[in-house]
Order: structure tokens, then C-alpha cells, then sequence
């Protein structure tokens, strides 16, 4: 006999069923409030890095403002330095102008001083030779602002009753203008003892005078420059 399928099919017992978690269970009734704090939470970390950007930006903002300011202040200072200094060194500018001293080199009045200075003490007649005027460079550097220090050397010969006659000279040059003796030799001329008014001594001094100028202004040289394809 063949088995009976209704007998067998009886037979079977039923698999056994697992219960879900309850928070799967439960998953649908929770997931628009878990979705709208996950959206909170990227909007929020999306508003921090904002800021934060926002915050380098307003920093490096600032720092630029104070660094402008700074800059500001420091051109104030130096404006209300050099307006001080002019306040306080005009009158003396312009008296070293008056003297000479300031501009271009005046040779008619050394050699007028020198004429004055050699009737003021009686000396006999002198020579001297102008040269060309040049740059004076110092040993240690000096801040002349837009002007040069220039001397024009005059070579001096004279002669002389006796020594005090040259120091009061150049004495008197100085007085006269910004003269600057380089050298100075003395010889004994060969002169008969008690002749009455004769020279005995000889002098030849190389003397600097002293100008500010104002200094050159260095241009720039336009290098013309062939047009692209040809030579």
C-alpha cells in the first residue's frame, strides 16, 4: 500500500517562530524624530564649521586692520617728527644759507672775504688757485638727507711778517665762511735782518670750502625693447 500523504503531511509539526527585537518593532513609530535629530545634528556641525570659518575670516580681518593702522601711525609719527624738526631747524637753515654755507658755491665773496681779511691785518698781496668743486666723501657716514657735502681747494700763498699774522687769517676766514685748512707749510724768506716793514715768512696752505648742495637725482633709463617678431 502506498503511504497516505494526508496522514504524513499531519505529521509535520510547525517551525518555530523568533520574536523581533522590540526596537525593530518599534523602529517605524521613532524614525521621523531619530531622521529629524540626525538632520539637526549635520545642520549644527555645518553651522560650527561656518562659524569657524567666519571667525578666521573676522580674525585675519582684524589683524590686517591693526597692521594698517600701525602703518598709519607709524607715517603720522614720522610726519609730525619731520614738521617738528623743521620748526626747529629753520631758522638755523636759514642762517647756514645766509653764510653761504647752503647752495652753490659762492667764490666771489671767499675771495671778497679773503680781500677784506688782508686789509683788516695789513698783509702783503697773496696768490692763490681755485680748483674745481668735487664731492667731499667722509669717513664715517653722514645722514645729509637731499643734500652733499662739496669743497672747491684753493691753494694759498702768502707771505707774512710773523706766525700770528697766519692764524689770524684763517681765524678771520672762518668767521667769514665754512673754511676748512687741509695743510699748511712756513719758510723763512730770505729777508735782511731789520728791514723795516719786509715779510720774513712764507706760507702755502691748501684750504677746503665747505657747501651743501643738492644732491643729484638718479632717472631711470628707458631701455627700448624690439617689438615681438623681429630683430
Amino acid at each position: 500500500m502506498s503511504p497516505n500523504p494526508t496522514s504524513a503531511a499531519a505529521k509535520k509539526k510547525p517551525a518555530a517562530s523568533v520574536p523581533l527585537p522590540y526596537w525593530i518593532t518599534e523602529f517605524a513609530l521613532l524614525r521621523t524624530a531619530v531622521l529629524t535629530l540626525i538632520g539637526a545634528i549635520v545642520v549644527a556641525l555645518v553651522g560650527v564649521w561656518l562659524s569657524y570659518i567666519k571667525l578666521q575670516e573676522a580674525a585675519q580681518g582684524a589683524e590686517n586692520a591693526q597692521r594698517k593702522r600701525d602703518a598709519a601711525y607709524s607715517r603720522y609719527a614720522q610726519v609730525d617728527n619731520e614738521k617738528r624738526d623743521i620748526r626747529n631747524f629753520q631758522h638755523r637753515f636759514v642762517e647756514l644759507r645766509q653764510r653761504g654755507l647752503v647752495g652753490d658755491e659762492q667764490r666771489l665773496a671767499w675771495l671778497d672775504a679773503i680781500r677784506q681779511v688782508q686789509d683788516q691785518l695789513k698783509l702783503p698781496p697773496l696768490s692763490y688757485e681755485i680748483e674745481a668743486q668735487q664731492v667731499v666723501t667722509l669717513e664715517a657716514p653722514l645722514d645729509l638727507g637731499d643734500y652733499q657735502l662739496r669743497g672747491s681747494r684753493m691753494h694759498l700763498h702768502m707771505e707774512l711778517l710773523h706766525e700770528l699774522d697766519l692764524f689770524n687769517f684763517l681765524q678771520e676766514l672762518r668767521e667769514r665762511g665754512y673754511v676748512a685748512v687741509q695743510d699748511c707749510s712756513l719758510k723763512r724768506l730770505g729777508v735782511a735782518a731789520g728791514t723795516p716793514g719786509a715779510s720774513t715768512l712764507g706760507a702755502d696752505c691748501t684750504l677746503n670750502w665747505i657747501t651743501l648742495g643738492s644732491a643729484p637725482k638718479t632717472r631711470a633709463l628707458a631701455v627700448a625693447m624690439p617689438p615681438k617678431g623681429k630683430s
